[in-house]
Protein backbone atom coordinates (compact mmCIF):
# COMPACT_ATOMS: atom_id res chain seq x y z
CA UNK A 1 0.00 0.00 0.00
CA UNK A 2 1.22 3.61 -1.11
CA UNK A 3 1.52 6.04 1.71
CA UNK A 4 1.65 9.59 1.04
CA UNK A 5 3.55 12.21 2.66
CA UNK A 6 1.07 13.31 4.94
CA UNK A 7 0.82 9.79 6.25
CA UNK A 8 4.24 9.66 7.04
CA UNK A 9 4.37 12.79 9.04
CA UNK A 10 1.35 11.63 10.67
CA UNK A 11 3.61 8.15 11.62
CA UNK A 12 6.54 10.65 12.76
CA UNK A 13 4.37 12.52 14.73
CA UNK A 14 2.61 9.26 16.25
CA UNK A 15 5.83 7.85 17.02
CA UNK A 16 6.87 10.84 18.96
CA UNK A 17 3.45 11.40 21.06
CA UNK A 18 3.01 7.70 21.64
CA UNK A 19 6.98 8.03 23.06
CA UNK A 20 6.26 11.38 25.48
CA UNK A 21 2.71 10.00 26.48
CA UNK A 22 4.14 6.44 27.70
CA UNK A 23 7.38 8.12 29.21
CA UNK A 24 4.61 10.54 31.03
CA UNK A 25 2.66 7.88 32.21
CA UNK A 26 5.84 6.08 33.70
CA UNK A 27 7.17 9.19 35.34
CA UNK A 28 3.60 9.76 37.26
CA UNK A 29 3.61 5.94 38.47
CA UNK A 30 7.00 6.96 39.18
CA UNK A 31 5.83 9.87 41.30
CA UNK A 32 6.10 12.79 39.18
CA UNK A 33 2.47 12.98 37.88
CA UNK A 34 3.03 16.84 37.20
CA UNK A 35 5.84 16.59 34.80
CA UNK A 36 4.85 17.64 31.32
CA UNK A 37 7.39 17.61 27.84
CA UNK A 38 7.70 21.42 28.53
CA UNK A 39 9.11 21.39 32.03
CA UNK A 40 11.86 18.67 30.34
CA UNK A 41 12.74 20.84 27.61
CA UNK A 42 12.69 24.26 30.24
CA UNK A 43 14.77 22.22 32.66
CA UNK A 44 17.36 20.77 30.15
CA UNK A 45 17.72 24.94 28.87
CA UNK A 46 18.44 26.35 32.29
CA UNK A 47 20.38 23.45 32.66
CA UNK A 48 22.71 24.74 29.15
CA UNK A 49 22.62 27.85 30.51
CA UNK A 50 19.23 29.58 29.77
CA UNK A 51 19.40 31.09 33.08
CA UNK A 52 17.09 33.53 33.43
CA UNK A 53 13.41 34.33 31.76
CA UNK A 54 14.23 36.46 28.72
CA UNK A 55 17.20 33.55 27.80
CA UNK A 56 15.06 30.32 28.47
CA UNK A 57 12.18 32.64 26.47
CA UNK A 58 14.81 32.98 23.62
CA UNK A 59 15.91 29.46 24.01
CA UNK A 60 12.39 27.48 23.86
CA UNK A 61 10.48 30.01 21.24
CA UNK A 62 8.17 30.97 23.19
CA UNK A 63 7.01 33.94 24.71
CA UNK A 64 8.52 36.09 27.69
CA UNK A 65 5.29 35.69 29.82
CA UNK A 66 5.09 31.83 28.09
CA UNK A 67 8.30 31.68 30.30
CA UNK A 68 7.76 33.01 32.86
CA UNK A 69 4.21 30.98 33.75
CA UNK A 70 6.69 27.74 32.83
CA UNK A 71 9.56 28.70 35.05
CA UNK A 72 6.74 29.75 37.99
CA UNK A 73 5.36 26.32 37.57
CA UNK A 74 8.70 24.29 37.96
CA UNK A 75 9.48 27.01 40.76
CA UNK A 76 6.13 25.77 42.53
CA UNK A 77 7.01 22.20 42.17
CA UNK A 78 10.31 22.11 43.30
CA UNK A 79 12.23 21.86 40.17
CA UNK A 80 14.28 24.85 39.67
CA UNK A 81 14.93 27.61 41.85
CA UNK A 82 15.62 31.17 41.86
CA UNK A 83 18.82 32.87 43.13
CA UNK A 84 20.26 36.14 43.48
CA UNK A 85 23.48 36.45 40.85
CA UNK A 86 26.57 36.33 43.21
CA UNK A 87 27.95 38.63 40.41
CA UNK A 88 24.75 41.36 40.29
CA UNK A 89 22.50 41.39 42.98
CA UNK A 90 19.65 42.53 40.81
CA UNK A 91 19.75 39.24 38.65
CA UNK A 92 17.55 36.44 39.59
CA UNK A 93 19.39 33.32 38.08
CA UNK A 94 17.53 30.19 37.29
CA UNK A 95 19.09 26.80 38.58
CA UNK A 96 17.46 23.79 38.19
CA UNK A 97 17.17 21.57 41.68
CA UNK A 98 18.70 17.98 42.81
CA UNK A 99 14.78 17.01 42.16
CA UNK A 100 14.23 18.13 38.72
CA UNK A 101 18.02 16.91 37.98
CA UNK A 102 16.22 13.42 39.06
CA UNK A 103 13.13 13.80 37.08
CA UNK A 104 15.36 14.78 33.98
CA UNK A 105 17.56 11.61 34.65
CA UNK A 106 14.66 9.67 35.57
CA UNK A 107 12.88 10.51 32.26
CA UNK A 108 16.26 9.58 30.46
CA UNK A 109 15.91 6.50 32.16
CA UNK A 110 12.16 5.79 31.18
CA UNK A 111 13.18 6.53 27.19
CA UNK A 112 15.81 3.95 27.16
CA UNK A 113 13.42 1.53 28.59
CA UNK A 114 10.95 2.57 25.77
CA UNK A 115 13.50 2.15 23.08
CA UNK A 116 14.38 -1.28 24.62
CA UNK A 117 10.55 -1.68 24.03
CA UNK A 118 10.57 -1.25 20.38
CA UNK A 119 13.87 -2.95 19.80
CA UNK A 120 12.03 -5.90 21.04
CA UNK A 121 9.30 -4.85 19.09
CA UNK A 122 11.08 -4.51 15.80
CA UNK A 123 14.48 -6.43 16.69
CA UNK A 124 17.16 -4.69 17.57
CA UNK A 125 18.88 -4.62 14.13
CA UNK A 126 15.50 -2.80 12.72
CA UNK A 127 15.53 -0.63 15.36
CA UNK A 128 19.32 0.41 14.40
CA UNK A 129 18.70 0.65 10.58
CA UNK A 130 15.52 2.71 11.42
CA UNK A 131 17.13 5.66 13.92
CA UNK A 132 20.09 5.70 10.94
CA UNK A 133 17.32 6.45 8.29
CA UNK A 134 15.96 8.98 9.90
CA UNK A 135 19.47 10.79 11.14
CA UNK A 136 20.18 10.90 7.44
CA UNK A 137 16.75 12.12 6.26
CA UNK A 138 16.74 14.99 9.51
CA UNK A 139 19.89 15.73 10.24
CA UNK A 140 21.92 16.15 13.45
CA UNK A 141 20.70 17.50 16.16
CA UNK A 142 17.32 15.97 15.07
CA UNK A 143 15.59 18.36 16.93
CA UNK A 144 16.09 22.04 18.92
CA UNK A 145 15.04 22.81 22.29
CA UNK A 146 12.90 25.40 20.45
CA UNK A 147 10.36 22.50 19.79
CA UNK A 148 8.08 23.51 23.17
CA UNK A 149 7.69 26.80 21.03
CA UNK A 150 7.15 25.21 17.50
CA UNK A 151 4.66 22.96 19.39
CA UNK A 152 2.64 25.75 21.22
CA UNK A 153 2.76 27.86 18.56
CA UNK A 154 1.04 25.29 16.09
CA UNK A 155 -1.06 23.52 18.83
CA UNK A 156 -2.08 26.32 21.02
CA UNK A 157 -0.57 25.60 24.21
CA UNK A 158 1.62 27.54 26.86
CA UNK A 159 2.66 24.80 29.33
Amino acid sequence: MSRSGADLALLLLGGFRTLVDRASSELARRGFPDVRPVHDFAMRAVAAGADDVTRLSQHLSVSRQAAAKTVAVLQERGYVIRETDPLDGRRKRLQVTALGFDVLRQGEQIFDELRDNWARQIGADGLKRLEEQLAALIGTPAIRFDTPGWLARDLGESE
